[in-house]
């Protein structure tokens, strides 16, 4: 806001000022400039005006000079010193950061060169002037060296004088590649409050704003009975495992977890990791390792930790078009039945002759109704009728399927990863795995924790039917407004924006003027021209929460000049969308299966999310035995408060009048005793 006052003062003075809209103004003077980073791309198109880019030369040579003069200075060492910095000979790049001008100086000298670079671009070769430094050892490391040229893509970074290799300035030079095709990721300070989910706050604590885009989809990770259960196991057991799984980390709880995930999906046994990209890793590595002549049959779109897992195995891979099933079969033709094969795909196919490897990274809690993921949802009613029967139910996916992976980091709100299949699959994944074999195993209290929002959500079905229902709200109220949502069946909200610059543009007018933090997506997780903001509604979004959303979106987008679908289907579309021949796509979730949760409505602003009692009191049944029974629990109390609280007003409300009262012991409290009456449901 301070830049764009700035230059309002100077419109009546610049025709380029005058003639430009505010909108455009400020999102030129916050982006910087794909090809010169340190300048803004305001200051990049003002290089070339005949008035400003003199102007600009001169004060950029001016402040590099400045601070020079300070480095040059007498009493240069007490500035260091009371900062508390002592240099010697070498000033170390980190060093520099320290010194309370050097760092300044280095970024004055960077856009006094990139000034340079971009006047040159327009008029031909101009150096910025360099001043001499003078008594300060980090002036002159902080001034950068001249870009080295590049004959081919392969970086080619400069050498200290010693001939040794200079690591900080390949370092660097990585960086920058970042900055300049906009790749470079920017982390947010984001602390999730778990009283108060899906609010957070900024580094400032007293800064709160709202969270769309976690992967904790069903708040599990602040769900009071996985909390109560994490805090009794901590209690018990103490902070950490005590070492990996085979020295001292292989506790009763991490061996019920495996229990409890292998019978989540059916399966004779799994295997607990530190990460859904380890187990990953770890076991197509090892497979490929030890499967004589196995081929990979990987998707096209399969998740960087399977690549890695492939990648690393040695053994040879055939990659095939995403989702695309005729593809796939054409290309296990192509080799002998009796060659190991192993399909990797994050969707489910039935391949004969190859084992298949399923990643439910993104749909274990959210999908099936005990949350096993697609797997179990494509055939729902069979699961359903199953229970939490840990046997598998023979012909359907779930049980065709050789492998499954999962996490419990997204929708079970904990950490880690897992794989389940065969007994004796996992038993020579966890004999040969280096990435399970020497990883110190989670901590008690994570495995606990992990356990009971597993548990949990195999026995309440409502939260993912309500996430269900607020992302359909979400998407329905966004293309009212013609807002772009990259079409899929999913729980996730892809909101298209189609470049870098922007798609960092809007998340960060979103986090600063409305509140709400949504994550830009950027190449190399997607295609560039697809840059999207990733949004995550949760079941504990509120009506008003989601109002407010869709409301920042469509301010954000007229601001920045973002492309709606209208514009998009005017360029002939972009990621599906805009395309007139795109059919619709249809929810994973039926409106059948949804109603089979019950009747979920999403909340409102000041009400308390929905606990499960039955899912509670088989959470703290399956504890018993390690934990000791518990008294009820704080929720189960306040549940139990409210419908013996409700059932009162309602036999008070159908008594008669007069009726003669006569008391009898009930418990800690007395209720009086009437002939019985008919009472309203």
């Amino acid at each position: 806001m301070e830049r764009l006052s700035t230059l309002s003062r100077f419109k009546n003075i610049c025709p380029f000022l005058g003639r430009t809209q505010a909108s455009t103004l400020r999102m030129l003077s916050t982006s910087s400039s794909p090809q010169f980073p340190s300048l803004s791309c305001l200051t990049e198109r003002a290089t070339k005006c005949p008035i400003m880019g003199p102007a600009l030369q001169m004060r950029s040579t001016q402040l590099v000079a400045g601070y020079a003069s300070v480095a040059g200075q007498e009493d240069v060492q007490k500035i260091h010193h009371s900062k508390g910095i002592y240099p010697g000979n070498f000033a170390a790049d980190a060093d520099i950061t320290k010194c309370p001008h050097a760092s300044a100086a280095r970024a004055a000298a960077r856009m006094a060169e990139e000034l340079a670079a971009a006047s040159a671009a327009e008029k031909g070769d101009v150096k910025a002037e360099k001043a001499a430094a003078g008594g300060c050892p980090f002036h002159k490391a902080a001034t950068p060296p001249r870009p080295v040229e590049m004959p081919d893509t392969r970086p080619v970074t400069e050498q200290h004088t010693s001939g040794a290799f200079d690591y900080a300035q390949f370092y660097a030079a990585e960086l920058e590649k970042k900055h300049k095709d906009q790749s470079y990721r920017y982390f947010n300070n984001i602390n999730r409050l778990a009283t108060k989910f899906p609010v957070a706050h900024t580094a400032n604590a007293k800064d709160e704003v709202e969270v769309w885009c976690a992967n904790d989809y069903l708040g599990m990770g602040n769900n009071p009975v996985v909390l109560e259960t994490m805090h009794r196991t901590l209690d018990r057991y103490g902070a950490g495992a005590g070492g990996t799984r085979n020295i001292a980390g292989n506790s009763a709880l991490h061996l019920s977890l495996e229990k409890e995930l292998a019978s989540l999906h059916r399966k004779p046994a799994a295997l607990v990791f530190s990460s859904c990209y380890v187990a990953n890793d770890a076991t197509l590595s090892t497979l490929g390792a030890k499967l004589p002549g196995l081929v990979y049959f990987s998707d096209a779109s399969n998740h960087a930790s399977m690549i890695q897992g492939i990648r690393h195995s040695g053994a040879k891979k055939v990659i095939f078009k995403h989702n695309d099933l005729e593809d796939l079969e054409s290309k296990l033709k192509m080799w002998p039945r009796e060659t190991p094969k192993i399909i990797a795909f994050e969707s489910v196919y039935s391949m004969y002759g190859a084992l298949t490897f399923l990643d439910e990274v993104h749909a274990v809690g959210l999908y099936g109704p005990r949350g096993a993921g697609v797997a179990e949802h494509l055939d729902f009613n069979a699961h359903l009728e199953a229970g939490q029967n840990s046997k598998a139910i023979k012909g359907s996916v779930m049980d065709r399927v050789d492998i499954i992976t999962g996490t419990l980091g997204k929708a079970y709100g904990t950490v880690g990863g897992y794989v389940a299949g065969s007994k004796n699959f996992v038993d020579m994944i966890r004999s040969y795995a280096p990435g399970f074999i020497f990883t110190t195993s989670l901590p008690p209290a994570t495995v606990a924790g992990a356990r009971a929002s597993v548990i949990y959500q195999k026995y309440h079905m409502g939260d993912r039917a309500l996430k269900q229902i607020n992302v359909r709200k979400v998407k329905e109220k966004l293309a009212a407004i013609d807002i772009p949502v990259v079409p899929g069946p999913s729980h996730i909200i892809p909101v298209l924006v189609g470049n870098a610059g922007l798609a960092k543009a809007a998340s960060d007018k979103l986090l600063v003027e409305h509140g709400i933090y949504v994550q830009a997506i950027n190449y190399p997780t997607v295609a560039v021209g697809e840059e999207r903001l990733r949004v995550t509604v949760t079941p504990r979004h509120t009506s008003e929460q989601i109002d407010g959303l869709v409301k920042a979106l469509d301010n954000v987008f007229a601001e920045l000049g973002i492309n709606r679908v209208s514009d998009w289907t005017k360029l002939g579309g972009r990621a599906n969308v805009g395309v007139p021949e795109a059919s619709a796509v249809e929810p994973i979730w039926t409106d059948a299966q949804i109603n089979i949760a019950g009747n979920q409505e999403t909340l409102r602003d000041g009400q308390e999310a929905v606990i499960d009692t039955a899912a509670a009191r088989a959470v703290h049944k399956e504890f018993e035995v390690l934990l000791g029974p518990t008294e009820m629990s704080e929720v189960g109390r306040e549940a139990d408060t409210v419908v013996f609280a409700g059932a009162m007003e309602l036999a008070a409300d159908a008594m008669p009048r007069n009726a003669p009262r006569t008391y009898i012991p009930f418990d800690r409290a007395e209720a009086p005793l009437a002939a019985p009456v008919a009472v309203a449901a």
